[in-house]
């Protein structure tokens, strides 16, 4: 189970930039406990829990990287073209120890073993041949594509390191080094739930009044995205003393507990109350928007985040908040997203000292910088907002009229899920 240390200085007052929230979260997480050894085709998305040193060279022995002729440099003339006999043949996957090369020239394939002293290789399309002479240009550098052995990485040097989150091709690099499993972190485990007696599970009927719970099904995938396992502990309702019985019981199977909405002073939000009976929680009032004050607190000792109720602030408190902490629960770094510019095709305007995410979908220009298009329904409950569009210009702190045709930052979706 996660630990959360006390948080003694929760903001109340001023505003909260995400790079505070970031630094607060990074001092209150700690990893996970608990490894695991997995085959490598289980272990994409996951954490590695210890260095992986390369026990042999890569490639392991010097070859071509090209199909052509394998000569020794030495005996290229210094101008003008050399003429070789072509003696021998090696192809990828057969030895080459027994081939002279002293004067020769020898028939080689792409990945084949170069031949004993042979250091240089001629394309093969660069090369006119004579009956069994080889006609070869002058100008080619000594050790022309040739790779040697260790090109890639060498022997005894780190491969992949602890606290690497492990992708398709750092897999492909330690199965080239003949690895089959590795040592990695276990993943977190986070229970997600909504409250309301307002919201019905989907594929049960709708009452009046009633609407089906969206923002748990947008929850479950981001959390596992970011590399958790979820608890799915469904609905709850707002009954103070069922939800701190089941907040109770979900600290003890988990190492994050997130929910969405339900935290605020209203008199039917009970989430707040309970997880104070059950631990302590304060409210970080984080200068973006979407996102109203983020909720971090403890059940017992187990981590909570309550995000905001509305859709669209959850996607984004999850996206640079919860994000976050399950890195860190993860034991890895948290990510920063790279952002690439595109032009506003759209004024806008904002409060100085907040960071605002517009969502806007993108069109090719004749310049090469995409244009952003605002979407026309930005409510923070407009599921579609989401759907229709490509991602979320980012506009800081500092700026308050923002002209149409001016270069901001635009954060795709998959950069903020993936």
């Amino acid at each position: 189970m996660a630990q959360l240390s006390r948080d003694s200085e929760a903001f109340g007052g001023a505003l909260m930039t995400l790079e505070q929230a970031g630094e607060r979260v990074a001092a209150l997480v700690r990893p996970v406990s608990g490894t695991q050894v997995l085959a490598l085709a289980e272990v994409d998305g996951r954490v590695l829990l210890q260095d992986v040193v390369a026990g042999l060279d890569l490639p392991p022995f010097a070859n071509s990287a090209v199909d052509g002729y394998a000569v020794r440099f030495a005996d290229l003339a210094a101008a003008g073209e050399t003429r070789l006999p072509i003696a021998g043949r090696v192809a990828a996957g057969s030895d080459a120890g027994g081939v002279t090369t002293q004067g020769v020239a020898v028939r080689v394939f792409t990945g084949a073993p170069m031949p004993p002293g042979a250091d240089t290789v001629f394309m093969q399309e660069d090369v006119a041949l004579d009956g069994t002479v080889a006609v070869l240009p002058s100008g080619l550098a000594r050790g022309a594509n040739a790779r040697p052995a260790g090109e890639d990485i060498a022997r005894g040097t780190v491969a992949a390191t602890v606290g690497q989150r492990l992708r398709p091709q750092d897999l492909a690099l330690l199965s080239a080094l003949g690895l089959t499993e590795v040592t990695v972190r276990r993943r977190p485990h986070v229970a997600v739930f909504s409250t309301g007696d307002e919201l019905a599970e989907p594929g049960t009927p709708l009452a009046p009044a009633a609407i089906y719970d969206a923002n748990r099904a947008l929850l479950r995938a981001m959390v596992v995205r970011a590399g958790a396992e979820v608890i799915d502990l469904g609905i709850l309702r707002d009954e103070r003393d069922s939800l701190a019985r089941n907040l109770a019981q979900a600290a003890g199977d988990c190492d994050l507990i997130l929910t969405s909405g339900g935290v605020s002073t209203g008199e039917e939000d009970h989430v707040k109350a309970a997880v104070e009976r059950e631990g302590e929680l304060a409210f970080w009032r984080i200068g973006i928007k979407p996102g109203r004050p983020v909720a971090l607190g403890r059940v017992g000792a187990t981590p909570f985040i309550g995000l905001p109720g509305n859709p669209v602030a959850v996607f984004v408190t999850f996206a640079f908040v919860a994000r976050a902490m399950i890195a860190r629960l993860s034991g890895t770094e948290p990510v920063r997203p790279m952002a690439l510019p595109v032009r506003l095709g759209f004024p806008y305007r904002k409060k100085e000292g907040r960071r605002e995410y517009v969502r806007v979908s993108l069109e090719p220009a004749a310049d090469g910088i995409m244009l952003a298009h605002k979407y026309p329904q930005d409510g923070a409950g407009v599921l579609t907002s989401l759907t229709r569009t490509d991602g979320l210009v980012e506009l800081a702190e500092d700026l308050t009229v923002i002209g149409e045709g001016t270069i901001v930052p635009f954060l795709a979706y998959g950069l903020l899920v993936g």
